[in-house]
């Protein structure tokens, strides 16, 4: 029997890893995917932001981009298709990103409890910055002022999370009129256009982490700001059924 005091299903390991390209995101998630369907399983959360580009997922068209092939190469905007649910979303220097890597098995999850669970980690942090927000209710995301404010798109793994939350922290928001996030015809807002508060990227960052903590229930996190390539790679668990 496990002891609950030492439940590797209720620690969480939480990278604040700054600028992320998406390969070097779905390298890690692959990575972490993999040891959160271990004996053992590990939590991980990965808050980054990542360099301008689109990305857009299942729900998501070439319709819902204005500009040209032409513009988006002299923007720098690559677009990249990818395996998530959710629209199209544009990144841009100004958003975090939260991406919580969970065995959903492990913490009693449901797939469809885990996006509503995530979708209210998002409207917490609105609350927390003394701005109104709803759940989306017509596709997953969070709202204010009859605005989105973050895209959610989430796939599972194995049996583990990955993708997650994307929030407008203070990125120019001119842009956002050249591209309809998640199919919504209006631009996105953002938490310092809400906000009467101070906002800052670090604070969101900071405050990502508390709140996936809370929700979930772990009582135990270690931060770090290098990804696990970095670290000591731990002995692979498929290495223990070897003849």
């Amino acid at each position: 029997m496990t002891d609950p005091q030492h439940d590797p299903a209720r620690a969480l390991s939480a990278y604040l890893l700054g600028t992320l390209g998406f390969d070097a995101l779905l390298a890690l998630q692959r990575r972490l995917v993999y040891e959160a369907g271990g004996p053992r399983p590990v939590a991980s959360l990965v808050v980054c932001d990542h360099p301008p580009g689109i990305t857009v997922g299942r729900e998501g068209s070439r319709a819902h981009i204005r500009p040209s092939p032409e513009q988006l190469h002299a923007r720098g905007w690559p677009v990249r298709w990818v395996g998530r649910g959710g629209g199209v979303m544009l990144h841009l220097p100004g958003q975090v990103a939260c991406y919580p890597v969970l065995p959903l098995a492990a913490l009693g999850l449901t797939p469809a409890g885990y996006v509503a669970g995530l979708q209210a980690v998002g409207v917490d942090l609105l609350r927390w910055y003394g701005v109104t927000a709803e759940p989306d209710p017509d596709r997953p995301g969070v709202r204010a002022n009859g605005r989105r404010v973050a895209h959610l798109g989430v796939a599972v793994r194995g049996g583990a999370t990955c993708f997650g939350l994307v929030v407008n922290t203070d990125p120019d928001l001119r842009p956002f009129r050249d591209v309809r996030c998640d199919g919504d015809p209006a631009p996105m807002t953002s938490i310092a256009r809400e906000s009467s508060h101070r906002v800052t990227v670090p604070g969101v960052r900071q405050r990502f982490v508390e709140l996936v903590a809370a929700r979930w229930g772990f009582d135990r996190i270690s931060l770090f700001h290098q990804g696990p390539g970095a670290l000591p790679r731990p002995t692979p668990h498929a290495a223990a059924h070897r003849p």
